[in-house]
């Protein structure tokens, strides 16, 4: 089973939901995607495994923090979201066609099996 964890290593509900993983013997592979910004066809991949609208990937306080333009659509938000990654929530697990935000880190057990 491939797991990977779009993280964070300064968030710490990341860092617990990578603990989380690797006290199960789960070794994923992690993206840091502040080092490696996800492109936006790899966002709506994401968005689509968790079923989550783009809105409600983000972080509003970096948002605003960032003093980007609130957006009106779902293709401006996944725009916003590759060009600025610290606005994205974290952590995002995967694992096949599932994703979870561990937020809280427990809730990634769902897709753990």
């Amino acid at each position: 089973m491939q797991v990977t964890i779009y993280h964070n290593p300064r968030c710490t509900k990341s860092r617990q939901t990578l603990a989380r993983l690797q006290d199960k013997g789960i070794e994923p592979k992690v993206v840091e995607y502040l080092k490696e910004p996800l492109d936006e066809k790899t966002l709506k991949q994401l968005l689509k495994k968790l079923g989550l609208k783009a809105e409600q990937l983000i972080r509003k306080k970096d948002h605003k923090a960032l003093g980007l333009p609130q957006p009106t659509s779902e293709t401006e938000w996944i725009s916003q979201m590759a060009a600025n990654p610290k606005i994205i929530e974290r952590p995002i697990v995967v694992v096949g066609s599932q994703a979870r935000l561990g937020r809280p880190p427990e809730s990634v057990d769902e897709i753990l099996g």
